[in-house]
């Protein structure tokens, strides 16, 4: 009997779901799945991967090679936790994940929004690209940026958390304390106060807009509006081939692509005529977990 081939195990932990993928390091995946947990329930979400991680050995009928996991948070700059993700997830903080899963092998950590470009970089849409930047749109703003071929990490993990950039100074502050940043802009977590109570999801609000409400299309225009003019500047600041825009919000298609185009093109700075490409994450809600796997084969890879 054929031994099964070698795959990895990505696991991206979320506010409420755990998102998981078992792949070859080929990028064949061989199974995606999602698994609501409890969050009032103490390491409910713990409990939840090791047994994922469990499961998925035993299905297949040998260990994982490799297991990778990506969480909301900074990871540690050794790659081994997450070191700082207040006020959500108790527990995680400092969660040593090779010593809590009992792997003989390293299990590294990423912030679940470095992973998702890592995943679109490995087999999405951000394949090829040697600097590019991914947004995010949900609850909240995520983003990540690859230059010159590598993530961007910054000092101490913060790099690449561009929906906490100022649009506003005398805006509202958003979780990390940024005055009208483009979280504030356009995040479902502000949408209720930005229509004055009419929109609980930006779902709602822009089929509204396709009905023809005059009042829900101003106010989502004027959020891709903000958007755009942050897509100016970070163009300005890294300079990259595309920017990938993904996240629930992006699921709207047309109705944020076109006008997020026309709102781009009279504020971006277009040398020779040169225009960043702007492109649909491809890889969908697995993304995180897909970049997670990869950065477990690269890590494993890396120490042979």
């Amino acid at each position: 009997m054929t031994s099964p081939a070698p795959y990895a195990i990505g696991i991206d932990l979320g506010g409420s779901s755990v998102k998981s993928v078992l792949v070859t390091a080929e990028g064949k995946a061989l199974s995606k799945d999602q698994h609501d947990f409890d969050a009032a329930a103490p390491m409910d979400w713990a409990m939840m991967i090791r047994d994922l991680v469990l499961r998925y050995e035993s299905r297949q009928g040998v260990p994982a090679s490799w297991v990778g996991l990506s969480a909301p948070g900074l990871a540690a700059r050794d790659g081994r936790s997450i070191a700082h993700m207040p006020g959500r997830l108790k527990g995680l903080e400092g969660l040593h994940w090779t010593e809590f899963l009992k792997r003989e092998t390293e299990v590294p950590v990423l912030n679940d929004g470095h992973a998702a470009l890592l995943g679109e970089a490995w087999l999405g849409a951000a394949r090829g690209f040697e600097d590019v930047i991914m947004l995010t749109l949900g609850t909240g703003v995520g983003g990540a940026a690859i230059v010159d071929g590598k993530l961007l990490l910054g000092q101490i993990g913060r790099a690449g958390h561009l929906g906490h950039t100022c649009l506003d100074p005398e805006g509202p502050p958003d979780v990390c304390g940024t005055p009208g940043s483009i979280e504030v802009a356009i995040g479902n977590c502000t949408l209720r106060e930005r229509t004055g109570g009419r929109f609980e999801t930006t779902h709602d609000l822009v089929a509204a807009c396709s009905n023809g409400d005059d009042f829900a299309k101003t106010c989502w225009l004027k959020s891709v509006k903000a958007l755009a003019c942050a897509l100016g500047s970070f163009i300005n600041i890294l300079d990259p081939e595309a920017i990938l825009i993904g996240g629930g919000i992006a699921r709207a298609g047309a109705s944020l692509f076109e006008p997020l185009e026309e709102f781009l093109r009279p504020v971006e700075w277009m040398p020779g005529g040169h225009r960043v490409k702007i492109i649909p994450a491809a890889l969908g809600a697995h993304a995180g977990a897909f970049g997670a796997a990869w950065n477990g084969l690269g890590v494993a890879k890396a120490t042979l």
